[in-house]
């Protein structure tokens, strides 16, 4: 079927989806086991993901994502599976988190992401500036600066609203620092910008992106990527190899899997708590490694021939076709027109 078909068809899917999580949640209630239940989340039961799956002909199916260990979502699944057949692409997920850094001395589960000292990325002191590196808010761990952007004639860093601004306690003007402070950074010496616009999270409304920018101190950077300057942007259609260099894997390959999938639920933990994101993008890494692991969040995400597509987010360590976890993307369009940005130097690709 062509893109508008599988619209359609996810479209009459979302509100079938819904319906049988409510009535599996509410004869579980009945029945006193309440336990594993989705939440609730922007005013939809969250658990299941759809969006868009490329085929092997050109075509599109629907991608259906739910994650492991919830007893009321794969029943569901089963029975979605089972009404709408082969064109349908199911994948189960693990917990999907924001893919910052852990602090010092933590210990994430169930599996810890790669630390500073097995980080194949660039986690110490780098200048002149360059997209990879190790950057957060002087109160956040670690992240990776994404890219460079033009905002009102001024060069900025790009990354993530959870990196670069980090929860509800960050303002405009804050200190943002390289390396992040998971790498040794600290403020004032490593202090390489101030925060200076970013879009809000909130708990009770969804979400298209996690960004904010950062207003540089020195404008003297090197733009260039393992493929050049990436300096257009394209909407990702489905199927794309691609490639990110981060903080803690380094440059990694992948292939996207899904896209425009809806209540994408990421898990932020305390202070924001779980937040669902519509028209996601998804990447598996290839040859059965992982695309991405904690510290890898605001990695610009690019097409072989070096278009960027998307803004490195979230992602899980299970789950997917190789077990190695999944990794969510913002469409990179969106997160450039909602910090009134541009790639610098940019020019925009029609696909």
């Amino acid at each position: 079927m062509d893109q508008d078909e599988a619209r359609e068809i996810k479209s009459q899917l979302a509100d079938y989806v819904h319906e049988l999580l409510a009535a599996h949640i509410e004869a579980s209630r009945v029945e006193g086991d309440d336990t594993e239940i989705p939440a609730r989340i922007g005013g939809r039961e969250g658990g299941i993901a759809l969006g868009l799956a490329p085929r092997l002909d050109g075509g599109y199916g629907v991608a259906l994502r739910y994650r492991l260990g919830v007893p009321t979502t794969r029943r569901v699944v089963r029975r979605v599976a089972e009404q709408v057949g082969p064109t349908i692409d199911v994948r189960r997920t693990g917990r999907i988190r924001p893919l910052v850094a852990p602090a010092a001395g933590t210990n994430p589960t169930p599996r810890p992401p790669v630390v500073t000292a097995h980080a194949l990325g660039e986690t110490g002191r780098v200048r002149p500036l360059r997209p990879g590196i190790s950057i957060a808010h002087a109160d956040v761990s670690a992240g990776t600066l994404g890219a460079f952007v033009e905002v009102d004639g001024a060069l900025h860093a790009l990354s993530n609203y959870h990196v670069l601004v980090g929860g509800p306690a960050g303002a405009v003007g804050d200190a943002v620092l390289q390396p992040g402070r998971a790498d040794g950074g600290r403020d004032p010496q490593d202090r390489v910008g101030a925060l200076a616009r970013f879009v809000p999270l909130d708990q009770g409304r969804v979400a298209t992106v996690d960004a904010a920018v950062a207003r540089l101190d020195e404008q003297q950077v090197d733009l260039d990527y393992p493929v050049g300057r990436i300096t257009t942007t394209a909407p990702a259609l489905g199927a794309e190899e691609v490639a990110k260099v981060g903080r803690t894997t380094g440059v990694t390959q992948g292939r996207v899997t899904a896209i425009e999938l809806d209540d994408v639920v990421v898990g932020y933990g305390d202070g924001l708590g779980d937040i669902r994101f519509d028209d996601q993008i998804e990447v598996e890494g290839a040859a059965g490694a992982p695309f991405s692991r904690g510290g890898d969040s605001g990695s610009l995400v690019y097409r072989d021939d070096g278009v960027a597509i998307g803004l490195l987010f979230a992602g899980s360590e299970t789950g997917g076709q190789n077990g190695s976890g999944l990794t969510y993307l913002n469409p990179i369009d969106a997160v450039l027109a909602s910090l009134g940005a541009q790639l610098a130097g940019a020019r925009r690709d029609a696909g």
